[in-house]
């Protein structure tokens, strides 16, 4: 229906006349002009004329609903109302700013849960770019101002593989407020704030540094509240990006192994080649291989000489470890050109001022706790790409 139907109608019912004037409501109706005659929407039923465009209202003042009733106690009770449908789910009733829940509202823990806990949302921070071992997550405080009280937020971390049972293996769990806050976690691992436009006091960030290259990692958080309760799960899967890579030392391992390879190869030359190979991680040896190929394939590839040359045993322990490059990687790693580049970046870490007493964790308030930050520099490793010197491009990952 269109709007002037709707305003129309309400006129002809004498709704809107001085006699039933609705309590905090005002509509004010004014000429701005005509609506064009192909309009068929701006046509009342059954009359030629063409009706007003209609104005958008205004909000003059914003009042709760509870006070427009004139009773005293059917605006309390209605108030009461209100509060407990949006605070305590309909199942308590608000007392300052917590929830006492009714006796039905208890979980099969016998914990209170008329009180919704919110579960939290678990990002990457929008301003740390991932590197290839430092990875930034943040979210915000999901306490609501009358309610449920957040005690701590549980943060689980794990590098998933095909060795890993995602089900049974849970990596490892880490407690905001007793293990971060309070610095007992490794140095790896920090609590944090990113430089950013919200508000300092709702969001919390942590700060990993010593993740490994080309990893899939999987991080988890869930909200713990005063009783103990546990809010739903949040999950972030990643790769972090690809290990560093010295090109130009690839080259020089590249011709190397050409000059060792070339002609007679005595048993010397052999375990020396072997020794320089088996040495590099598996990323330069991805590299060392496209360098080889790319000068010296029109002698034999790099899989065929080095078969040829050490042996199917040494060759095959030397190439089973490119399996170790994923595909993303890989492909990178076939660039024409390869820079190595290093970042700094300013990052808040942050620790709290006072110690939490043992045993007492689920009736501490995390928002309560008071927490000093210190800016420093954290610095991001990171490869570029690109298919000519001019053309070098940053790796999305």
């Amino acid at each position: 229906m269109p709007f002037i139907t709707y305003l129309s109608g309400l006129l002809t019912a004498q709704m809107l006349s001085d006699d039933h004037l609705i309590s905090g409501v005002e509509i004010h109706c004014e000429e701005k002009g005509r609506c064009p005659s192909t309009c068929h929407l701006c046509r009342r039923p059954g009359k030629e004329q063409l009706s007003p465009t209609p104005v958008l209202l205004e909000i003059n003042r914003v009042v709760p609903l509870y006070a427009l009733i004139q009773d005293n106690d059917t605006r309390e009770a209605f108030k009461g109302a209100l509060m407990s449908s949006y605070w305590c789910s309909g199942k308590g009733d608000v007392i300052e700013d917590w929830c006492r829940c009714d006796l039905n509202a208890f979980d099969e823990n016998g914990l209170p849960n008329c009180s919704p806990l919110p579960p939290p949302v678990l990002r990457l921070s929008p301003n740390v770019e991932p590197s290839s071992t430092v990875v930034s997550l943040e979210w915000l405080d999901v306490q609501p101002a009358i309610g449920t009280k957040v005690s701590d937020y549980v943060l689980q971390h794990k590098k998933v593989d095909e060795y890993t049972d995602t089900d049974l293996y849970t990596g490892e769990s880490l407690s905001f407020a007793d293990d971060l806050l309070s610095g007992l976690a490794t140095s790896c691992v920090a609590a944090g704030r990113s430089h950013g436009d919200v508000p300092e006091t709702s969001l919390y960030s942590v700060i990993f540094k010593c993740l490994e290259p080309d990893g899939l990692y999987k991080f988890t958080l869930y909200a713990v509240d005063t009783r103990g309760r546990h809010s739903e799960l949040s999950t972030v899967t990643l790769r972090t990006a690809c290990p560093l890579v010295d090109d130009s030392k690839a080259e020089e391992i590249a011709d190397k192994i050409y000059n060792l390879y070339n002609g007679y190869t005595s048993g010397k030359e052999q375990q020396t080649a072997y020794n320089t190979l088996m040495e590099v991680s598996a990323s330069m040896l991805f590299r060392v291989q496209h360098h080889y190929n790319s000068h010296y394939e029109k002698f034999g590839d790099f899989v065929w000489r080095s078969e040829d040359e050490l042996g199917p045993r040494k060759a095959h322990l030397i190439l089973r470890r490119l399996e170790k490059v994923s595909s993303h990687c890989s492909t990178l790693l076939r660039s024409a050109y390869i820079q190595s580049r290093t970042e700094t970046m300013p990052y808040l870490f942050c620790r709290s001022e006072e110690v939490r007493p043992p045993g007492m964790v689920w009736y501490s308030i995390l928002k309560d706790t008071k927490v000093t930050c210190e800016e420093k520099m954290v610095s991001m490793l990171r490869n570029t790409y690109g298919e000519s010197k001019g053309r070098i491009k940053a790796s999305p990952f």
